[in-house]
């Protein structure tokens, strides 16, 4: 039969010469070809010429009708990706089996045709004039051309009118129907009907309930699987793995990774491939690295894995050494090596590269293709701060889902651009096109929090209410943050204490809120009730605590978590820490101790270490230390103009107006601005945000009037304007009116005149509350009997009959 492959492959389409030479081959070779038709090497056809003259020599030999030959290339033309020429083959069949139906309908599924295959199927049922009747070859294909649900329910009935429902290779079919239509009440009822089950149906279940995110089915049914002694093979054991991961069970994980080791699976591609992406999801790196290392063939997947593992768990220098490592072995990046990439260099803040990066999809044109991609470089250029950008791209994508919006809602509040994220959540709202996820509420309610928002985060508490959503961890945070962060801590507490609280990210939200509140013995306290709930505090718990004990200037109490925290729960101090504690030791007084501290750090001190630092001789007037701070400062961070704020206002407050020019003088050159102080006020449902010397609002000339009132009464009980806060070298008359003028001051003014009397003000400023203005609402407080809470950039101030909550210590 070889010789067969041989003449089809050298003859040429002259009719003549190509017949005489068929009738010479097929005389000399008649009755083996008659009688052996198994033997015709169909595998040996790769390419589509060859198979047309061995279609040609079937139809000159008269065997195109023989129904095994030609249904073999019917399945060929197929495999060559010409379904068109297997229809056509097919339909010139005239006496038809069963098995050429469902070669017929397979070819179809395979190459993408599902109507194509599910009119085939019709015309099975209802044209063979019963001649023909399906077989359990024939559903599987069918089931997974169903392209809506109501398809696969009549292809259902036909298998139990037809008894092929005991079939367990039409179970699984049908069980992997129901699942992907996310029906998985049905999905289960067929599983439990099957009097027999194998390995394959069990697979299908659980890979049903890993698909539809119900993760403890799932494994719910994988113990069942294991009960009656069936093994995971590597279908399962891939089924699983992300399950594991996404019910935070690492137990099962490394379980399962015990079996795949005692039962010689780890050497199967697609195992490893799932244990890597598993044990990345855990933030267990070396885990996933040692995986990658013991596999001894790699695919594409094994290398993006990989890539993944280490740019999810903030390594982009590790990802991209193992990028350049698969480029130099020869694998070609795709889609998704270019997501990760794209998330690469957002994190190495690498512009130029995240370009290049840019215009390689634009060459291969995969904005068009998926979304997916889209979606990585608006967060790729969100990362980078290059808003302009982020929004540019997402204007061209061809289609937006929910992650395309929720990116870019994200991106804009995390680059402090809180009105445009709300702007851009109106947009998404107005479209009525896409449903609101939980990754919607979770960017959109730090806008919120931001800006101080409370009514409309309120408005998005009662949506979550009725869905329910608002039990979810993540967003149940997001919602207790926004009311910490907008002075609601009461509603903040009552949340806190409705929803479930068994991992450690509620806790961390609401010990948060309670110390930016001022309430730092009351954080510790909660911490303790954390641990007695048999709760893990993790860095963030840390970092938290230490932040509230540096607002509450609980010394001792902060020097006794970062201890614990070492000693009993193994973390190693982050940058973080070793700030909150700079800051705790610095605020407190006890600069030596905080120098001691930044010269011992194991790890090199960053720009926030020594910007604690140099706040902190600012309020001590140490300006040998905060000189040395900030020359360290602008050494890792030069560009940050806030430092030179610092710098000046410490060299004003002790009256070195030299020292003030040479700094502002320097922060010039570098062509840096200072940030504007700005404050706003919720009125009603309107958001006023006024900036320092404002005097374009339309009722400037009454909140002019309202302070000058307020200054006079202010004098009358004691106050005494301090100029120290005053940073520039003019007369005390100009002096004071520079005060008077001051964002949070027009922003209470106006509260009081725009709402009831006695009614509370809350105030949300974007830089620190000066010590001037802090005095001063002491007193306004008290005139004009209002609660009135101030949110500035450090924490949060409740003024009430004259005092602070904040003890004077900010």
């Amino acid at each position: 039969m070889l010789s067969l492959v041989t003449f089809v492959r050298t003859c040429t389409f002259n009719p003549a010469s190509t017949c005489f030479s068929l009738h010479r081959f097929l005389s000399s070779a008649a009755n083996s070809f008659a009688t052996n038709f198994d033997d015709v090497p169909f595998h040996s056809f790769t390419n589509i010429d060859a198979t047309k003259r061995l279609h040609a020599l079937l139809v000159v030999s008269g065997k195109s009708q023989n129904v095994l030959l030609s249904t073999k290339l019917v399945n060929l033309y197929a495999s060559l990706g010409h379904v068109s020429l297997s229809r056509s083959t097919f339909n010139h069949i005239k006496r038809k089996n069963i098995y050429t139906w469902n070669s017929m309908i397979s070819a179809f599924v395979r190459s993408g045709g599902y109507r194509e295959a599910l009119i085939c199927v019709s015309d099975l049922l209802s044209m063979s004039g019963g001649r023909q009747r399906p077989d359990f070859y024939t559903f599987p294909p069918a089931l997974k051309a169903c392209e809506c649900l109501l398809d696969g329910r009549k292809l259902h009935c036909c298998v139990v009118k037809m008894g092929f429902e005991e079939d367990v290779f039409v179970g699984a079919s049908l069980i992997h129907l129901y699942s992907r239509f996310a029906d998985l009440g049905v999905a289960y009822k067929v599983f439990v009907g099957m009097s027999v089950r194998d390995v394959g149906s069990w697979n299908a279940m659980i890979s049903g309930f890993c698909q539809n995110g119900n993760a403890a089915e799932a494994l719910r049914v994988l113990s069942k699987m294991r009960v009656e002694g069936l093994k995971m093979d590597k279908v399962t054991v891939s089924s699983i793995l992300p399950v594991c991961a996404q019910s935070n069970d690492i137990v099962s994980g490394l379980l399962i990774h015990l079996y795949v080791i005692k039962h010689g699976l780890e050497a199967d591609v697609f195992v490893s491939n799932a244990l890597i992406n598993m044990y990345s999801k855990f933030g267990r790196i070396r885990d996933a690295q040692r995986v990658f290392d013991d596999m001894k063939m790699r695919d594409l997947v094994s290398w993006n894995s990989v890539i993944a593992a280490y740019e999810q768990n903030s390594d982009p220098v590790t990802a991209l050494g193992y990028f350049k490592e698969m480029q130099f072995v020869g694998i070609r990046p795709d889609l998704l090596t270019v997501v990760s990439l794209a998330s690469i260099f957002g994190q190495l803040s690498d512009q130029m590269i995240s370009r290049s990066v840019h215009g390689f999809v634009i060459r291969h044109e995969w904005l068009n293709r998926d979304v997916v991609i889209g979606n990585a470089l608006v967060n790729m250029y969100a990362k980078l701060g290059a808003m302009d950008f982020a929004r540019k791209v997402f204007e061209q994508l061809p289609s937006r889902d929910i992650v395309s919006w929720n990116t870019l809602i994200t991106g804009y509040a995390q680059n402090g651009l809180a009105s445009e994220a709300i702007d851009a959540y109106n947009m998404m709202e107005e479209s009525h096109k896409i449903i609101p996820n939980q990754g919607t509420w979770v960017s959109i309610l730090p806008a919120y929090s931001h800006l101080g928002a409370l009514q409309l985060g309120m408005k998005i508490h009662g949506r979550l209410i009725k869905n329910s959503l608002y039990l979810d961890v993540f967003v149940a945070t997001c919602l207790i943050d926004m009311y910490g962060k907008c002075g609601r801590l009461d509603s903040a507490m009552s949340l806190f204490y409705e929803i479930p609280r068994e991992t450690s990210v509620p806790w961390n939200a609401i010990i948060s809120c309670l110390g930016i509140h001022g309430h730092g013995e009351e954080s510790l306290q909660l911490f303790k009730d954390m641990l007695a709930e048999g709760v893990k505090a993790d860095h963030i718990t840390f970092v938290s605590l230490l932040s509230a004990c540096s607002h509450s200037g609980l010394v001792d109490e902060g020097q006794w978590c970062f201890d614990m925290m070492q000693k009993e729960y193994g973390i190693k101090p982050s940058l973080k820490h070793y700030g909150c504690m700079v800051d705790l030791l610095g605020r407190a007084g006890y600069l030596e101790k905080a120098y001691n501290l930044v010269s011992n750090m194991p790890v090199r001190p960053d720009a926030s270490i020594w910007g604690a630092l140099l706040g902190a001789c600012r309020i001590h007037g140490n300006v040998e230390l905060g000189t040395f701070a900030s020359n360290r400062l602008l050494e890792v961070d030069s560009d940050n103009v806030g430092y030179y704020v610092l710098l000046s206002n410490m060299y004003a407050n002790v009256g070195k107006w030299e020292g003030v020019l040479k700094v502002r003088s320097l922060a010039r050159d570098r062509g840096l601005r200072k940030t504007p102080g700005w404050s706003s006020v919720v009125v009603g449902s309107i958001i006023e945000v006024f900036y320092t010397g404002n005097q374009t609002h339309p009722k400037c000339t009454e909140i002019y009037n309202e302070l000058r009132v307020l200054t006079s009464k202010m004098k009358s009980l004691g106050y005494v304007p301090d100029y120290s806060f005053v940073l520039q070298d003019v007369e005390e008359d100009e002096k004071e009116q520079i005060l008077t003028s001051h964002s949070e001051r027009l922003a209470i003014a106006f509260g009081i005149i725009s709402t009831p009397p006695r009614s509370p003000i809350r105030i949300f400023k974007n830089l620190r509350v000066c010590g001037d203005c802090h005095n001063a609402t002491k007193y306004i407080s008290r005139i004009t009997e209002r609660d009135i809470v101030v949110r500035d950039s450090n924490r949060f101030h409740h003024f009430k009959d004259g005092i602070c909550s904040c003890g004077d210590y900010w």
